[in-house]
């Protein structure tokens, strides 16, 4: 059967762009990146960005390599950097998610992937955001190695985007670290956090929400979106340098779930963490958010980090030249408290 022009309902010509995928732009975008790679690269990449994977050579230091691979994305603090126009950190939010995660069993970071979903690409926000992506990968050592950009009409909002991220990393077998060797008497330290770093971000909306807070408003010296927009501290440099020169028996990265949920994932079952509350400064922003929220003690201790964003164990008679290590590194960390024997009715970590 032949159809007839009336059979058509439109005779033009239709292109990818007028369904709303403009391939130009994320040709744009490609280039606009690529400076922003290669200050990451490593000797092991033998190619980057543009091509349809990206190969990378496990170095020959290695005797028994064992590779850690991590993914996330950054959650509802998304919402907040539309709503303030602010994306040129969030991307290092990104990569910390990641690459912290994979840090405690003790893995240098090696590379990292970025997945960018839109329902219209803006090359401008885009660029801010990957941009911050590659901020993120120098700061934890390893190579932003490729990527995706998915232009989706229809997907989402207008101006609104979404973010994940992957991050492969490296250990020696017999160096993972795993928790299995924790004792009675081992010490716990805490590195600070820079802010609420990617977690408890609906309940922070809900507040602002709630009690129409002005985010311009200054707040110890720093806007108030400014504070809550911090980037999550990666501790890569500092962590791989202290492993080189003690031994840690547990590594936690406090993320959703805060203290009382994440502490105990590295504890054998007889164990339990006795954390002091008194032996580290909870910065100002948890104490706004309790107040203005009327959150009780142990649910912000296990929605927010409150100040401690990763946990070490180690033996007694490391501890001190743990805690010297890395405030030479430029972290500040506490001792703040102590692995003791748990019965089946005790909670693995007690804050007292």
């Amino acid at each position: 059967m032949t159809l007839s022009n009336s059979d058509h309902p439109n005779t033009s010509q239709l292109s990818y762009r007028d369904a709303g995928v403009d391939i130009d732009a994320g040709d744009r975008l490609v280039e606009n990146i690529k400076p922003f790679a290669k200050r990451t690269l490593r000797p092991e990449v033998l190619t980057g960005i543009g091509g349809f994977g990206a190969l990378f050579e496990i170095s020959k230091k290695y005797q028994n390599p064992v590779l850690v691979s991590g993914t996330d994305g950054v959650g509802t603090k998304l919402k907040l950097a539309f709503q303030l126009n602010q994306h040129d950190s969030i991307g290092i939010d990104l990569v910390a998610m990641s690459v912290n995660d994979i840090l405690v069993q003790g893995a240098e970071p090696l590379f990292f992937l970025d997945y960018f979903a839109c329902g219209k690409l803006n090359v401008e926000t885009a660029t801010a955001v990957i941009s911050g992506v590659a901020k993120g990968c120098e700061l934890a050592g390893c190579a932003l190695i490729g990527g995706e950009t998915a232009e989706m009409p229809g997907m989402y909002p207008h101006d609104e985007y979404d973010l994940a991220g992957f991050a492969v990393g490296i250990v020696e077998k017999d160096r993972i670290i795993s928790g299995a060797t924790i004792q009675e008497g081992d010490i716990v330290l805490g590195l600070a956090s820079s802010g609420a770093h990617s977690n408890g971000y609906s309940l922070i909306r809900k507040i602002v929400e709630n009690n129409r807070v002005d985010l311009s408003t200054d707040f110890h010296g720093k806007t108030l979106a400014d504070t809550i927009m911090m980037p999550t501290r990666i501790y890569v440099k500092p962590l791989l340098e202290l492993i080189k020169q003690l031994p840690v028996k547990g590594l936690a990265h406090i993320t959703g779930g805060g203290l009382v949920e994440n502490v105990p994932r590295i504890l054998p079952n007889q164990f339990m963490a006795v954390l002091q509350k008194d032996t580290w400064e909870m910065p100002p922003l948890f104490h706004w958010l309790q107040q203005q929220g009327n959150v009780a003690d142990h649910e912000m201790a296990r929605v927010f980090n409150c100040g401690i964003g990763m946990v070490i164990v180690a033996a007694p008679d490391h501890a001190e030249n743990a805690l010297r290590s890395l405030r030479a590194s430029g972290e500040t960390v506490w001792q703040i408290g102590e692995i003791k024997p748990r019965t089946n009715n005790q909670a693995a970590t007690v804050l007292v």
